[in-house]
């Protein structure tokens, strides 16, 4: 064993994932008279009590629209929301929070910038993305493209699940406009070195966008350190709620961009004549926003803050490398994605077996994972598949809920043989 191993084992043998545990209520339940085995995490997380107590307190103590009530309640839930904002903003580490934009979630955030974005495009200009991509930094670019005769060049992988560089430096040219790419993808966990990748796209003027959607819930991103044009992710990852997003965004940028929606907040002046902005981030902002739901976002990376971040990723790394080890107990089991550096992420075929028959039979057992495309398929056609299965694990699984998936697993497949 390595030195870093070595302290990668240490660390993870420091974090108390029973204390951790107690934090998340709905994974004390049973499902189907088995104690609940999460591994659907990739899809959305559980919450902790922090959040729900969080919320809890704002619809009990100070609910009231935020910004213009002239009175107390308006004026708490005001600190709460903006308060909120300021905690997402230190979490990217972005330079002000008018560069930090309430959305609905990853997808509406990569629509907004592909919609104030289109006004730059012409006919013959590219938009790079990968083959790895998720359908939210796909669909909205081909119908932005369809607008203004720009064409989608998707980055090929590699068979292990990793950019294809060679690819990537072949597709950059005088023509590429925008590079929009995922940090970590959900399907093979694989993460990508968005660094100097992005680093590459600012040396010829290409604007980038980073989908930090499966990013987030295992590390904290720094969008100056990257040096990216804007990233995106969403709550109900990261441990908060659903229904809310982030989009991060150079002002200089969001400045130049045209409002995505119009309505109240998002004005400065209306007039039958003209109606002029409202400053960022509120220009983006149209109607009554998430606020509640912004409250628990803020709690939400609270309380990852209050973690020993070291020992959490190590014991997530523990979960992998243990997975890993078990893959041969089961016979006809074939990773989907070995990349080298990859979150906790495992997507699987068994030879023989559809990937929804493996879901439903895990269920049984009360496991939760993943089946089918994982809204990625030119993914899928690229490995010849026409679904996966994804067991997808956060910091509060244990060592033993990863046997217990295998146990599981076996079980299928000695059923089929």
């Amino acid at each position: 064993m390595t030195d870093l191993s070595v302290a990668n084992s240490a660390s993870a043998a420091a974090f108390d994932v029973e204390a951790v545990r107690r934090d998340f209520p709905i994974l004390s339940q049973q499902v189907n008279g088995k104690p609940l085995v999460y591994l659907d995490n990739g899809a959305s997380a559980q919450k902790p009590v922090a959040v729900l107590d969080a919320m809890d307190r704002y619809y009990r103590e100070m609910h009231s629209n935020v910004h213009r009530g002239a009175h107390t309640l308006g004026d708490r839930a005001t600190a709460a929301f903006e308060g909120a904002r300021e905690t997402v903003r230190n979490f990217v580490n972005a330079a002000s929070t008018r560069e930090i934009i309430w959305t609905r979630g990853t997808t509406e955030a990569i629509n907004l910038v592909a919609n104030g974005l289109a006004p730059r495009l012409k006919s013959g200009d590219e938009i790079l993305v990968s083959h790895m991509e998720h359908h939210a930094n796909i669909v909205p670019w081909q119908m932005i493209a369809e607008r203004t005769g720009a064409k989608v060049v998707p980055i090929q992988v590699t068979p292990e699940g990793e950019l294809d560089l060679d690819s990537f430096n072949s597709l950059l040219n005088d023509r590429t406009r925008i590079l929009a790419i995922t940090h970590v993808s959900n399907v093979l966990g694989t993460v990508n070195p968005v660094a100097p990748l992005i680093e590459q796209a600012k040396k010829r003027g290409i604007l980038t966008l980073i989908d930090g959607a499966q990013a987030v819930p295992h590390f904290k991103p720094d969008v100056q350190a990257l040096g990216c044009d804007f990233y995106v992710f969403s709550s109900h990852k990261l441990f908060g709620p659903t229904g809310i997003g982030v989009l991060y965004g150079k002002a200089q940028l969001l400045e130049e961009m045209p409002p995505y929606q119009g309505g109240g907040e998002m004005i400065e002046r209306v007039s039958f004549e003209r109606t002029t902005w409202n400053v960022l981030p509120y220009k983006f902002e149209a109607g009554t926003p998430a606020i509640a739901e912004a409250v628990g976002l803020g709690a939400a990376i609270d309380y990852l803050d209050s973690l020993d971040r070291g020992a959490m990723e190590a014991a997530e790394k523990a979960l992998l490398e243990r997975a890993n080890q078990l893959v041969e107990t089961v016979p006809g089991m074939e990773i989907i994605g070995t990349a080298a550096n990859k979150v906790p992420v495992m997507s699987f075929k068994i030879a023989g077996l559809h990937p929804s028959d493996i879901g439903t039979l895990l269920d049984q057992q009360g496991i939760a994972i993943r089946t089918g495309h994982h809204c990625a398929m030119p993914l899928m056609d690229f490995y010849g598949v026409p679904g996966t299965a994804r067991a997808s694990f956060a910091f509060y699984n244990t060592l033993d809920e990863v046997d217990k998936l295998f146990t599981g697993l076996q079980k299928i497949q000695r059923l089929f043989a």
